[in-house]
């Protein structure tokens, strides 16, 4: 996948830096990830980049359509790669808990959608909020927004 990003960064005319391989790979690793998570990924291994260099790799490889964001509530944007943008986020508003689901299990509301009201949908900027089942199971009432899955 690596070769692929360089390929498709040359190809375009930009250099393959450390900098922007390192965000690559930390988007790659951590799926939905504030530039924040981002940056404490990538000094890791690079203590010298900052989060403003994080900032502008990210809008970068967003335009050259290798990363996406999504907002999975109030705060930051949540980033994770382009190639994987096709899911609805369901979000567990006690927990935090974030789930990926396929767009198959949308399907009827998007047809519903598009029948009823003439409406496309971007399944990829999709997210659901509820309770997650162990929230509903335990009668969770708190919890630690954040923790994803």
């Amino acid at each position: 996948m690596r070769q692929a990003w360089d390929e498709e960064l040359r190809a375009r005319g930009y250099r393959v830096t450390p900098q922007r391989q390192l965000v690559l790979e930390a988007v790659t690793r951590l799926e939905h990830a504030t530039p924040e998570e981002i940056c404490a990924s990538v000094q890791q291994t690079a203590r010298g980049v900052n989060i403003s260099t994080i900032y502008r790799s990210l809008e970068l490889l967003e335009q050259l359509g290798l990363v996406t964001h999504t907002h999975l509530g109030h705060g930051a944007p949540r980033y994770h790669l382009a190639e994987e943008a096709e899911h609805v986020h369901l979000v567990c508003s006690e927990c935090g808990r974030v789930t990926q689901v396929g767009p198959d299990a949308v399907r009827a509301l998007v047809t519903a959608l598009a029948d009823h009201h003439g409406f496309e949908t971007d399944v990829g900027h999709l997210t659901v909020f509820g309770r997650c089942a162990d929230c509903q199971n335990a009668g969770h009432t708190g919890g630690a927004p954040g923790h994803t899955a």
